[in-house]
């Protein structure tokens, strides 16, 4: 599990990759493909989470009042950048509007704490929802749970 925002220039297929540029759905399955061919071992089930972790806080805005309860103006911030994608997956990567410097700018303490709030939040905001919320991710964790269940008809 990575995080493409960011990701190394020498990262398998990213340079190829950029074709699918306007399309970041797209995108991230093609690299998470060519990372998979690159290893070469089926038993691998890459995973790239469109842009970063942060991304998934956005699936639950409210439970950003455990950061600072009396700040329902940018939980609302926060609640309307949300409504404006598919999916909080594809909160954009600019350098400025990353998922992580949004909630930064709305919640200076979460920059100072990030490893502390973000588990915290996601918890809080439970993987069902998350899940619902963010296809990408859903998709990856049924391929694993498959795994089990493919172990236990054998």
């Amino acid at each position: 599990m990575l995080d493409l925002y960011a990701i190394a220039p020498e990262f398998p297929g990213l340079e190829k990759s950029n074709k699918l540029q306007q399309n970041p759905s797209q995108r991230v399955v093609f690299l998470e493909n060519y990372f998979k061919s690159d290893l070469g071992d089926y038993r691998f089930i890459p995973y790239l989470q469109l842009h970063e972790f942060e991304a998934y806080l956005f699936s639950e805005p409210k439970n950003f009042a455990l950061i600072e309860a009396d700040n329902e103006k940018a939980i609302k911030e926060l609640q309307i950048i949300t409504e404006q994608y598919e999916t909080p997956e594809l909160i954009n990567d600019k350098p400025e509007t990353a998922p992580s410097k949004r909630i930064e700018a709305l919640f200076p303490d979460y920059a100072r704490s990030k490893t502390v709030f973000g588990p915290i939040i996601a918890q809080k905001t439970g993987l069902s929802v998350i899940r619902a919320k963010c296809p990408h991710f859903n998709t990856w964790l049924t391929q694993l749970e498959s795994l089990a269940t493919f172990t236990q008809l054998k």
